[in-house]
């Protein structure tokens, strides 16, 4: 890739959704702030009552983070990033979860296809060879079936539906005609970004997910309503898609 073909400068926005995570929310802005890339952080307080709303308040005010958006009502993840997303004045938008799941130090790696103008959008897999902690075999065959179901729809032969990590360029992202509140959000980027017909890579990342008891709040319902998702967006296209399809390459 010849260098000026290269956007070496982009400035990536980090949309971080809380909701009650008190106990890990300071130590995961802390690692994404010391990754090595030029940086918006943007928190949206998902109306939180354990005191994570007045921790951010506290990391605004000393500038570890660049603005912080606090919902007046519970209204779920999905929501959040919308508010995020409409904030962000970034090249890239990904979101990061506030608990300590994600890697932040995987950012860099993630965000070079896009810099390479190669990519419209990168996934980080979790299933594609990167360290991972061993956890639940039932959500890892939940995790594997809803990806096969999504692929079938979209025509894509993706890894990992339900990363955390999608890196997304923010003009695009803007445009897609996203609704969902709670966890079906990617399920609906997914489909978005497939009907877009965006250019989509994907990355191996490290994981180290949570259980139960260290806050993990994902259940066997999300799995359930995953799958009415999977329908509703994919066969439910909404408005002129014309309007925010990219052009055919």
């Amino acid at each position: 890739m010849r260098e000026e073909r290269r956007s070496p400068n982009l400035l990536l926005t980090v949309i971080v959704p809380a909701y009650n995570e008190a106990a890990t929310v300071e130590v995961a802005l802390r690692r994404v702030r010391a990754v090595p890339l030029r940086l918006q952080i943007i928190v949206v307080n998902d109306a939180s009552t354990d005191g994570t709303r007045e921790i951010l308040d506290g990391l605004g005010k000393q500038g570890l983070v660049d603005r912080v958006i606090h919902h007046d009502a519970n209204r779920g993840k999905g929501a959040a990033i919308r508010t995020g997303v409409a904030a962000a004045t970034g090249d890239v938008v990904v979101v990061q979860d506030a608990d300590l799941e994600y890697d932040p130090t995987d950012l860099p790696a993630l965000l070079m296809p896009i810099r390479a103008r190669q990519a419209d959008a990168v996934y980080g897999s979790r299933f594609q060879g990167g360290p991972r902690r061993v956890l639940y075999f039932w959500h890892y065959v939940g995790n594997r079936v809803l990806t096969l179901l999504s692929n079938m729809f979209t025509n894509l032969n993706l890894t990992d539906l339900e990363t955390c990590y999608k890196l997304v360029r923010t003009d695009l992202l803007k445009r897609l005609p996203l609704s969902s509140n709670r966890f079906g959000f990617e399920v609906e980027v997914t489909a978005r970004l497939a009907q877009a017909r965006a250019r989509i890579w994907e990355i191996p990342i490290s994981y180290s997910g949570r259980t139960y008891a260290e806050g993990k709040k994902i259940t066997w319902r999300d799995g359930f309503a995953a799958l009415f998702h999977i329908l509703r967006y994919n066969l439910f296209v909404p408005g002129n898609a014309q309007a925010w399809r990219l052009p055919a390459k």
